[in-house]
């Protein structure tokens, strides 16, 4: 067959199979890449910016069905409803006296309480009070609402899984009939139960993919954090503390790891990628992240992203020690079998860290 047939031929071929709907391996083998490059991008919120759309919001956007959040969406991705390609985060306010109403969805959802004290997160009935540096977990289909029977304002920042949520095809979400659920368990409850360490009670034996204590304290946090402080910690992230699920020892929820880590001063950490998205809250502190290239300057209050096997390195800068609140998708990524770290050596090259 000449060339001009063999070229014929071939394009009535890939003519036929597109019409139908099927695509050659030799057309589409340039997506299996040979590392992760997403669409997401390393991307900053400053405090400022955020603290003045707290502000506004208050008498902008009334408390209804929906809850007066303020979704962050990267600037690399299509999906305005992705801080990264499997997490969302958003900057949520509930006013004096404001209810925000029962509801529940498939995707699980974590609050970090950023400011103000008092208010409360109830699930499945229990009523959590929420103080400034707490972790309140809303676990997947549980009932949910939040209310402020303080005097003042009360912000914190939502993370959920929404996005690996969505690509799964596994939304779903309903509204209780009622404006609230009855709060009809201890106020508190589980942290009465879960909320001293690893003393967990015996009487307990059932055991749940995720944690069954919805809030994670502060001073608890703060006070394993400076006992640390110390130590040698990970060349990558400082001292670093997993929430964990008081009864296993696993992460907190199924789909979502949350860190805390503390930086001390003048501390430089080590680069290496990430098979994982992480995004990050600046509890306290300054400093500096070269993500990608890019520097980006943080300070208390900021929020920004590291996406998957993004290069990436932490210092503080400033003139105490640093504390991220952070959330990311290591536990579904390890589950799945796709986890992996790869370090950048001191000779410029790379090394695994964990295959």
């Amino acid at each position: 067959m000449n060339a001009p047939d063999q070229h014929k031929t071939e394009d009535a071929f890939h003519k036929l199979i597109h019409d139908n709907s099927i695509y050659g391996l030799w057309e589409i083998a340039s997506q299996m890449t040979p590392h992760p490059r997403p669409d997401a991008i390393p991307h900053i919120w400053k405090a400022a910016l955020l603290e003045s759309l707290v502000q506004q919001s208050a008498t902008a956007v009334p408390v209804g069905d929906e809850r007066r959040a303020m979704q962050l969406s990267n600037p690399g991705l299509s999906d305005i409803w992705a801080t990264t390609s499997t997490l969302v985060a958003a900057v949520q306010v509930l006013l004096p006296g404001e209810i925000a109403r029962t509801h529940r969805h498939s995707p699980s959802a974590i609050r970090f309480i950023i400011k103000g004290d008092g208010a409360y997160t109830a699930v499945e009935g229990e009523k959590v009070i929420m103080h400034e540096g707490d972790l309140v977990l809303t676990p997947n289909w549980h009932w949910h609402d939040h209310g402020n029977e303080t005097d003042h304002m009360v912000v914190w920042m939502d993370g959920l899984d929404v996005p690996l949520t969505k690509a799964l095809n596994s939304m779903f979400f309903g509204m209780y009939q009622v404006k609230q659920h009855p709060h009809d368990k201890p106020v508190n409850g589980s942290q009465a139960l879960y909320g001293h360490g690893r003393l967990s009670p015996t009487w307990i034996k059932e055991s749940s993919p995720y944690s069954p204590l919805m809030v994670y304290s502060w001073e608890q946090t703060q006070e394993a954090l400076f006992a640390m402080r110390d130590r040698d910690g990970s060349p990558f992230e400082g001292i670093a503390l997993e929430y964990t699920h008081p009864l296993t020892g696993g992460p907190a929820l199924p789909t979502m790891g949350c860190q805390v880590q503390l930086i001390r001063k003048g501390e430089k950490l080590k680069a290496r990628h990430v098979a994982g998205s992480s995004i990050f809250h600046v509890k306290q502190g300054s400093g500096r992240s070269i993500i990608n290239g890019k520097v980006f300057e943080w300070g208390k209050g900021d929020i920004f992203v590291v996406p998957s096997w993004a290069l990436h390195e932490h210092a503080n800068t400033g003139a105490e020690d640093a504390i991220f609140f952070s959330i990311n998708d290591h536990p579904a990524m390890k589950k799945l079998g796709f986890y992996r770290e790869l370090e950048l050596a001191d000779n410029g090259g790379y090394q695994n860290v964990i295959p």
